[in-house]
């Protein structure tokens, strides 16, 4: 909710009625600008870091914080304050890695990193880096970590699944990053 918040109170714009209409990080940066974009990333990481962190910040030791982690990102993507509608989760998600177990993270941030550079298209990396990630935790030896990967991989998928089909016919829109990009600067 916080690209729908960024929005209303210092641009006076509803992001829902602007680019994807989506309320996450990558329609922030696109339509409300770089400094917009960066705060809603923080926020929304923030948002999955804080959820992981509660358990053990309240004493619950018993609890696995992941599954405080997970409902962030389920709240994230489907908000009973927007009519169950909300973002794609994918900063949440790394919120919530970096709460439990940032050397995952940085596995999955690097394959995210270079997914965009080969293809200058953060939705197609996003789900490669939820897909390799989640078949990466089964070789961590961490259950409740693969159960929860397999979860949020399914969900970010689904997320996604608009941008899957202006994948597959080729009209995904590239962010300005990235081999493609950089190359099709030079083709002008």
């Amino acid at each position: 909710m916080s690209g729908y918040w960024i929005g209303k109170i210092f641009y006076h714009e509803d992001i829902r009625d602007m680019g994807s209409g989506n309320i996450g990080t990558t329609n922030a940066f696109r339509t409300l600008g770089v400094k917009a974009g960066i705060v809603v990333m923080i926020l929304d990481i923030a948002k999955g870091t804080v959820a992981t962190l509660l358990p053990g910040m309240l004493g619950f030791h018993g609890v696995n914080p992941l599954i405080f982690g997970l409902v962030a990102v389920l709240g994230h993507c489907f908000s009973i304050f927007m009519h169950f509608h909300g973002g794609k989760a994918v900063a949440t998600t790394a919120g919530v890695m970096l709460g439990y177990n940032w050397q995952f993270l940085l596995v999955c941030a690097v394959i995210l990193l270079i997914t965009l550079l080969l293809t200058s298209t953060m939705s197609l990396a996003s789900i490669t880096s939820f897909v390799l990630g989640t078949i990466y935790s089964f070789f961590i030896g961490d259950l409740f970590l693969s159960v929860i990967c397999v979860i949020a991989c399914a969900v970010t998928i689904y997320a996604h699944r608009e941008n899957i089909k202006r994948i597959k016919n080729g009209s995904e829109s590239k962010i300005p990053f990235g081999f493609p990009y950089w190359s099709s600067k030079k083709t002008h």
